[in-house]
């Protein structure tokens, strides 16, 4: 079993900047927040090393 031992940190910075710009858009563009929806749930489990 090989495991790979690497870093989350550029992960967990995606997933902070996802949600930013998550949170900005359904500040301001609240019909439109759903396009960026996935990336920070994606960015959050792989952070997590749960996929």
């Amino acid at each position: 079993m090989n495991t790979e031992k690497t870093s989350t940190t550029t992960t967990w910075l995606l997933f902070v900047v996802s949600t930013v710009v998550l949170l900005l858009m359904l500040i301001w563009v609240p019909q439109w927040f759903w396009v960026v929806l996935p990336f920070p749930l994606t960015f959050l489990v792989q952070a997590m090393r749960v996929m």
